[in-house]
């Protein structure tokens, strides 16, 4: 007997709760073929109609299911989507889905797990970077200290907080550039769009066309401004700081850290200084939270 078999009555709230398990196996199993419910799926909790048997029925629920979530991968990952093309894009994420089915109670967190589910080098480093500008766009932004706060400090105890709103990458590939090409093309395809209405031999349908995707080493800040997201390219010693930061060490450990391999003929005392300047301006330092 199924571990997810219905009631046959509901006479308790624990027959209720055998019946909800039942549903929402049948409905969160991986559909097959062509997008079809798996044969032999347990169904007569379901009342026929005069046109569907209660399979049939619980298939429509089922493809609902299903297609919402791969909606929302596919609004979340439009750059990967571009990358892969539709039939790729659309085959990792069944395979993703079926491998990381949703366990949060808001989809956001859906494709959470997506990066590292992938295994191809570039579209990990895409899948990381719009991963990123999820984190960017729901996280909070708290009150930000001003540089005249940071005056004074003792480098050695002071901690300082990054806003949860700030995300640090480091990427193998221009991830940042990609992504801005594909909004780029993106819009002149809208743009177009009135024109090709206009133009009665224009009938074939534009589609964006993902740029190339350059091999480069960088380093990101993914923020949020006035409910926009802007991606940063950030010197190497500066994020690793940023990171120190956000990892909770001092001040001084944090800059130790930055700078225990970077090139001693530069003027890091003016370059920090800049640093702070800028990101202070930009909001991005916090206090750091207490540590029970």
């Amino acid at each position: 007997m199924s571990k997810h078999m219905p009631p046959s009555r509901l006479r308790t709230n624990a027959d209720l709760r055998r019946l909800q398990r039942a549903m929402a196996a049948a409905l969160m199993q991986p559909l097959v073929g062509e997008d079809r419910l798996r044969a032999g799926t347990q169904a007569g909790f379901i009342a026929p109609n005069d046109r569907m048997s209660g399979f049939e029925r619980l298939e429509i629920y089922a493809r609902q299911y299903w297609f919402r979530l791969l909606d929302c991968l596919y609004d979340d990952y439009p750059a990967l989507r571009a990358f892969l093309g539709e039939r790729r894009f659309h085959r990792l994420c069944r395979d993703y889905l079926a491998r990381h089915p949703s366990t949060s109670w808001t989809l956001r967190n859906l494709g959470a797990e997506l990066p590292a589910f992938i295994t191809d080098l570039e579209s990990r480093d895409i899948a990381r970077a719009e991963w990123a500008q999820t984190q960017a766009f729901d996280e909070a932004a708290k009150k930000p200290l001003r540089i005249e706060d940071l005056a004074g400090a003792d480098p050695a105890t002071f901690h300082l907080g990054l806003q949860p709103c700030v995300v640090l990458l480091q990427a193998d590939h221009a991830v940042d550039h990609f992504i801005a090409g594909m909004k780029k093309s993106a819009a002149d395809v809208r743009g177009s769009a009135s024109q090709a209405m206009a133009g009665a031999s224009r009938r074939s349908r534009r589609v964006p066309r993902a740029p190339k995707l350059k091999r480069e080493r960088v380093h990101l800040a993914i923020h949020r401004h006035d409910n926009q997201l802007y991606f940063k390219r950030l010197a190497p010693e500066a994020c690793l700081m940023l990171s120190a930061l956000r990892d909770g060490l001092t001040l001084a450990d944090a800059l130790e850290t930055a700078l225990a391999h970077a090139s001693p003929e530069n003027d890091w005392p003016a370059q920090i200084r800049d640093w702070f300047t800028e990101f202070s301006q930009l909001g991005w330092f916090i206090r750091a939270s207490r540590k029970s």
